[in-house]
C-alpha cells in the first residue's frame, strides 16, 4: 500500500538546509514503517490552487487500487488571494469532493482531514481557528461516508493540555543565530519543528490503525 498525502505546507516535506521546520507528511512514513509514503503536499496551496495546478492528475496517474489518500487543506483556502480563496460551504467542499471521487474512481480510499491547528493564544486560552472550514470537513467525510481523522480537534485537546509555554516547543518559535536559514530567529504559530510534525504524524498514523485503514 502507498499513501499519499495532499495539502499544504504544514504537512509538506523540507530540505534539511531549512531545518527547523518540519511537515507532518515527511514524518509520516516512521510511523508507518510497512508503508510507502509519499508526501505531495505543497507550501501555499490551498484546494482550489492544487487543483489548478494539475497536482492532483500527476497522483491519479500512480495511485492504484488498495492505496490511500490523505487529505488535508484550509490554511491557504481562507487566504483573500482570489487564485487560492474558496468559500467554506461551497467551493471548498466541491473542491474536496473531486479528491475523494478521484480515489475512488482509482479504486483508492481517500481520507478526509481537518487542519493542524494554529497556535493562537490570548489572554491564557488557546483560540479557535480557521473558521467554517472545519466544520464543513467534518459534514462532507459524514455525507460522502468518507473517513475522517480529526487532527484539529485531537491537536486542540493536545495544546491546551500542554498550555502556552510547553505548546511553543512544537511550533516554528526559533532563536536568532541557531539555524541558517532563520538568522533573526523567528515566530510562527502555523508551522511546525520536527516536534510538532511528529506528534501530528502519530496522530494521524493511530487514528489510521484505529479506522482499520493501515
Amino acid at each position: 500500500m502507498t499513501i499519499y498525502v495532499c495539502g499544504d505546507s504544514t504537512a509538506a516535506a523540507y530540505a534539511p538546509e531549512r531545518a527547523p521546520i518540519t511537515g507532518w507528511g515527511q514524518l509520516l512514513e516512521e510511523y508507518l514503517p510497512d508503508h510507502r509514503v509519499v508526501d505531495a503536499a505543497r507550501g501555499g496551496r490551498s484546494t482550489k490552487s492544487f487543483l489548478a495546478e494539475g497536482r492532483l492528475i500527476d497522483i491519479e496517474r500512480v495511485i492504484a487500487p488498495g492505496d490511500l489518500m490523505l487529505i488535508q487543506f484550509t490554511h491557504n483556502d481562507t487566504s483573500d488571494l482570489v487564485w487560492r480563496h474558496t468559500d467554506p460551504n461551497t467551493s471548498f467542499v466541491s473542491n474536496l469532493s473531486i479528491f475523494v471521487h478521484t480515489a475512488w474512481l482509482r479504486g483508492a480510499t481517500p481520507v478526509l482531514m481537518t487542519p493542524i491547528p494554529r497556535r493562537y493564544w490570548r489572554d491564557g486560552e488557546l483560540q479557535e481557528t480557521h473558521g467554517a472550514y472545519p466544520d464543513a470537513i467534518r459534514r462532507l467525510a459524514l455525507t460522502r461516508h468518507v473517513p475522517l481523522i480529526d487532527i484539529y480537534r485531537m491537536g486542540t485537546a493536545k495544546l491546551r493540555e500542554l498550555g502556552e509555554e510547553a505548546s511553543a516547543a512544537l511550533y516554528m518559535h526559533v532563536e536568532p543565530g541557531v539555524y541558517p536559514d532563520y538568522p533573526n530567529g523567528q515566530t510562527d504559530d502555523t508551522h511546525t519543528r520536527h516536534a510538532g510534525a511528529a506528534l501530528y504524524a502519530r496522530m494521524t498514523a493511530d487514528a489510521l490503525r484505529a479506522l482499520k485503514l493501515v
